[in-house]
């Protein structure tokens, strides 16, 4: 059982992104790329179990705040809402024809409708326009991939990925887009020359890095940005199943096998990916930590707090499943402790990626720690903001944009929800209940910002020129605007997430969307 001192056993994050070490160098010219970015779902702009707005993932919108937006390559994903499933679309278009919600006697017109919805969407990404990748030869600035763990970032390329790709059979069950991550990934990594196809997401920065076009003629990559890990435990969440990395983690066909890394596993294939980083001709390197993967309202917690003073429920569910329905003998769950170890495997995730931080600042190299894992602790709603005697000592609540504290209710980490008309809860968490709304990447953004501006990375007005003083501030109205989920959420997310629950008991689309190994 727990503790009352769990949470002050959970890991203190880091605010000095420089580890109080200093590194002084000195810098010449600007490098041709301002900024680069490796990672996963995150860092591509995942939302809503797809990938599509591209224009609005972190990296983007600090692009667009350094004044390089119209320099700043990502790869596009237009058509049915991107890939596997834009859940956010499939929902209003069964409030189109059903409206606010499914009645008993509408559920099987509602199953046709949304199988036909995923019909198209399967169809246009595996037999339709969605095949072509026509690429130049122009290598991305967002190299992320949604679903990739370590092991991807150090293998994976877009010949690999070619080869993974099984023929496509339409299915009249299983509607989902085969291989999507790897269709996906061919519209990130370079493709041309011929020899580009053998590139790994790291051997692509590498290229960027070698590029000294600009007026600094040792650095091609101004600012690196490197979010690698949640994949190495997001599945114990996704699948709701603890299952420990054993022999084979290190392997693209046998990692599949298991949702959570031990620590030792994960420090070895990190240390691989930071010696790889090494390589590359970067001024500055920002590695993010890993959050918490047990705070995203996918996993709603059950009842009360094991204890007071826990930072954990007995029970981890679905939230669209009530309390008083609960049976932990039939509904998906993982424990309490269960979800503990988690965390505090990934504690020992983030000290690893500290003590990277920390060998090459003392090697005079000019990395930052941005503990985006201490981002989500100062945001987690039901773990620590309403609850007091769960605070670790050291928990500060997170101080939210003016803009978005303005907003009616203020944004936090529940799960998405409406009364038929309007946003009445949530707002930081898309309808997957695991990736950030675009005013969630937004509050990344900011973070990134906040860390570029201390390593003395000049932000500039649109036109590329004119140097914007401090404090420099992500445009939060702008996101607000863009932002679908905050302004216009869907009228049939309510309360009970009725809807949600029905659509993966019919359509299974958590395995089917967000399981990417």
């Amino acid at each position: 059982m727990a503790c009352a001192s769990d949470s002050q056993s959970l890991r203190a994050p880091h605010i000095d992104a420089t580890l109080g070490i200093a590194c002084d160098v000195e810098w010449e010219g600007e490098p041709l790329h301002r900024l680069v970015a490796i990672g996963d779902s995150l860092t591509q702009g995942f939302q809503s179990a797809a990938i599509f707005h591209t224009d609005l993932s972190f990296p983007a919108i600090v692009a667009h705040e350094l004044g390089w937006a119209d320099r700043f390559r990502y790869p596009r994903y237009d058509g049915y809402g991107g890939l596997p499933l834009n859940l956010e679309l499939l929902l209003r278009d069964l409030q189109a024809r059903f409206g606010k919600k499914v009645d008993w006697w509408e559920t099987p017109s509602a199953l046709f409708r949304a199988r036909r919805f995923m019909d198209r969407v399967e169809d246009h990404w595996e037999r339709g326009p969605g095949t072509s990748t026509v690429r130049t030869r122009a290598v991305n600035h967002n190299l992320a991939v949604f679903g990739w763990d370590l092991r991807d970032a150090l293998d994976k390329s877009a010949d690999v990925c070619r080869e993974r790709i099984s023929v496509p059979s339409d299915d009249l069950v299983n509607q989902v887009v085969q291989n999507a991550g790897e269709r996906a990934a061919l519209r990130v990594l370079p493709t041309e020359p011929v020899e580009a196809g053998a590139w790994t997401q790291l051997d692509a920065a590498q290229r960027l890095g070698e590029e000294t076009g600009g007026t600094d003629p040792e650095h091609g990559i101004e600012t690196l940005i490197v979010f690698l890990g949640p994949n190495n435990a997001l599945q114990c969440v996704t699948e709701l199943r603890v299952v420990w990395s054993e022999e084979g983690y290190d392997d693209l066909d046998r990692k599949g096998a298991f949702t959570v890394w031990r620590p030792e596993h994960f420090a070895d294939e990190l240390g691989l990916v930071a010696d790889r980083v090494r390589g590359i001709k970067a001024r500055h390197v920002v590695w993010c930590t890993v959050p918490h993967v047990t705070i995203v309202p996918l996993a709603r917690g059950i009842g009360a707090k094991i204890e007071p003073g826990s930072a954990y429920f007995p029970y981890y569910t679905r939230p669209w499943t009530a309390d008083r329905d609960f049976d932990p003998h039939q509904d998906p769950c993982i424990t309490g402790d269960e979800a503990r170890a988690v965390d505090h495997a990934i504690d020992a995730y983030n000290e690893a990626i500290t003590d990277q931080v920390r060998q090459a600042r003392q090697a005079g190299k000019d990395w930052y720690l941005l503990d985006t894992a201490g981002l989500l602790d100062r945001l987690a709603s039901r773990r620590f903001l309403e609850d007091p005697a769960a605070r670790p000592e050291w928990w500060q609540p997170y101080p939210l944009p003016p803009q978005l504290q303005a907003l009616t209710p203020v944004p936090n980490t529940h799960y998405l929800a409406t009364d038929g008309e309007r946003r009445t809860d949530g707002g930081l968490f898309s309808v997957d209940g695991v990736h950030p709304t675009t005013v969630g990447y937004g509050i990344l953004a900011q973070e990134t910002v906040n860390v570029m501006r201390r390593a003395g990375v000049e932000f500039r007005r649109p036109d590329g020129e004119t140097v914007r003083q401090d404090p420099v501030l992500v445009d939060f109205d702008r996101l607000v605007r863009r932002d679908t989920l905050i302004n216009h959420p869907p009228g049939n997310l309510t309360s009970t997430l009725a809807v949600l629950g029905w659509a993966d008991e019919v359509l299974d689309w958590i395995q089917r969307t967000l399981r990417f190994t």
